[in-house]
């Protein structure tokens, strides 16, 4: 903990805002990580307890490709198809009647501006998702099987098109399959020895039907009242969603993610450059190259000022975003799919309960100068 006068009272002031949010009947178990590295702050609430970050995981994802764009094995410009071939490709990007999935490049994949569907989210010729499924039973998907989903719903823009984007998960399946065609290896080894084991994530592991014994040592995921017991369907999610962890392993993770311990720091500028919306212009969450952004408008939060933050969030009520401006890093999960905009008000007065603890670091560092 900081020497900092005013560290001890922002941190009374974190654990009755966590306590508060851990009365509220709609949460799940909450587990939270913050951190100030400029003036050495650091709190946490249960946060040693590991979680289901879900599609935190695609922070992961992204750090890999990024690894191999800069050993020289792709380009965000690399058509999807001439690595993964046309066999996994065809059919999956379909306008018009035109199937324009070999137009597919790596970086549309991680932007979500491919124009390939939702496996997951959208309902199929059955009137159900699988979104919706996994409520009521637990089912095992594999990757042939996600991508055959993903074939029979409706591509819902050509590949590319100017200011559209779709989030999918079957974007970071594909990228999955991508990075292990690329390395000859498992998605699980390559993530594990290319960001866990290198960082020292010693709570960090990709959830696997390997690791399906591990489930009952992982947060319950809850939706609405009822637990979820669903491993099989955790196990699936693979690039897209199968990462556990505890909150200050993922601090950790994002240190390096945005300082450039993982990949050359030059790129992060380049993916955090422009910013879509493939949740819709009413959701605070943008999406840049691989990495989100959580943005709230002032009239929003006024009288509370929350700057943007960028990292990613997850349908389980899972969290991480860093205020790169001011060095602020929020990690943690509320455990809670339904309501799912339940963490981000959350977020909101983090930020500004350590906002004085930020403000003054900013006042001392324009005096020092």
């Amino acid at each position: 903990m900081s020497a900092n006068p005013s560290s001890e009272g922002i941190s009374r002031r974190l654990d009755r805002l966590a306590r508060r949010y851990a009365r509220k009947p709609a949460v799940g178990e909450l587990s939270l990580a913050v951190a100030h590295p400029p003036t050495g702050f650091a709190w946490t609430w249960g946060a040693d307890r590991p979680y289901f970050i879900a599609s935190i995981t695609k922070l992961f994802t992204a750090a890999s490709i990024m690894q191999l764009r800069a050993e020289g094995r792709l380009e965000l410009d690399t058509r999807a198809v001439d690595i993964l071939g046309s066999a996994t490709m065809r059919g999956l990007a379909v306008v018009e009647g035109i199937d324009r999935s070999a137009e597919v490049t790596v970086g549309q994949l991680l932007r979500h501006t491919s124009g390939i569907p939702d496996y997951f989210e959208l309902r199929g010729a059955d009137g159900t998702s699988l979104a919706e499924r996994m409520l009521t039973r637990d089912e095992s998907w594999d990757f042939d099987r996600l991508v055959q989903r993903a074939r029979e719903l409706p591509s819902p823009f050509a590949p590319g098109s100017p200011g559209r984007a779709h989030y999918s998960d079957t974007n970071y399946q594909l990228l999955g399959r991508l990075i292990e065609l690329c390395t000859g290896r498992p998605f699980e080894q390559v993530v594990r020895s290319r960001i866990i084991e290198p960082l020292g994530l010693s709570a960090t592991w990709l959830f696997t039907r390997d690791t399906l014994g591990r489930y009952d040592s992982v947060a319950s995921i809850r939706h609405g009242r009822r637990d979820l017991r669903i491993p099989l369907t955790m196990a699936s999610f693979a690039p897209d969603g199968a990462v556990v962890a505890t909150a200050e392993d993922q601090l950790a993770f994002l240190r390096a993610f945005l300082s450039g311990e993982l990949f050359p720091a030059e790129y992060l500028a380049e993916m955090t450059a422009e910013w879509n919306s493939p949740l819709g212009g009413w959701v605070p969450l943008q999406y840049g190259v691989g990495i989100m952004r959580f943005a709230l408008p002032r009239w929003q939060t006024f009288p509370i000022r929350v700057p943007p933050m960028i990292g990613h969030a997850g349908a389980t009520g899972s969290v991480l975003f860093a205020d790169p401006v001011h060095g602020l890093l929020v990690a943690g999960t509320v455990n809670q799919m339904q309501p799912r905009r339940l963490p981000y008000p959350l977020l909101a007065r983090i930020t500004a309960a350590v906002g004085p603890l930020v403000s003054a670091d900013r006042a001392a560092s324009v005096t020092a100068t």
